[in-house]
């Protein structure tokens, strides 16, 4: 299954919630999970972004999914990327 790196920047309304139940990041983790993207690994980043998630998804529209119903919550803004693992990208340039 595809990889894709999610960068994620906290709103103010965000981060009041995050302040006030700091445990609602792993609510909202098990309802993306649900979505049907797993998540590998996510940090929080001091920095330009507030945090950084490794997910695995079947494709980008599911994906697209996801960001479309958490974002829309007004919380959090995401930038998505695509991974592709460097043993493809090098297999995939020959």
């Amino acid at each position: 299954m595809p990889y894709f790196i999610i960068l994620s920047n906290l709103t103010d309304e965000g981060r009041k919630t995050i302040k006030q139940k700091p445990e609602r990041i792993m609510e909202v983790n098990k309802e993306i999970e649900a979505m049907g993207v797993k998540i590998h690994k996510q940090y929080a980043l001091l920095g330009m972004h507030d945090f950084i998630n490794i997910v695995e998804a079947p494709d980008n529209e599911t994906v697209m999914r996801m960001s479309v119903e958490i974002g829309s919550r007004g919380s959090v803004q995401m930038m998505t990327l695509p991974a592709i693992p460097v043993e493809d990208f090098v297999k995939k340039i020959k």
